[in-house]
């Protein structure tokens, strides 16, 4: 079993900037790619990043792409995504998870069935 442990969340003004990060327990020697993924009240839970096992791919969901940056440590499944030019529409909860999958297909990684462990979430609210 993986744990894993977000951290970072808060209230921000738009434009500003998070850096949240994600860390993990358990059983860390498999190798796992890595994914953020946010819920806002009333909508689907949605992909926002993800980064592949070797940290060498990224693939951003386009409402972020140019904004925000994931990135991992190497060896480790931690997972930072740091958040810029911050919109009102980024406000949600944000989940990370960790996916058993040495693949390279970046398109996979912006499914949900892939991930195999979660985070429970961490609050970002950006004010306008």
């Amino acid at each position: 079993q993986v744990q894993l442990v977000e951290s970072g969340g808060g209230l921000v003004q738009a434009g500003g900037s998070l850096r949240l990060s994600c860390a993990a327990s358990g059983h860390s020697f498999s190798p796992y790619a890595m994914g953020w993924f946010r819920h806002a009240p009333g909508k689907e839970r949605e992909f926002v990043a993800a980064i592949t096992w070797s940290g060498g791919s990224t693939v951003y969901a386009d409402s972020v792409k140019g904004r925000f940056t994931i990135s991992r440590e190497n060896g480790k499944i931690t997972v930072n995504l740091q958040m810029t030019n911050l919109k009102p529409e980024d406000t949600a909860v944000y989940s990370c998870a960790a996916a058993r999958y040495v693949g390279t297909s970046l398109d996979y990684l912006t499914r949900r069935y892939p991930y195999d462990y979660w985070g429970q979430g961490t609050q970002v609210t950006v004010s306008s």
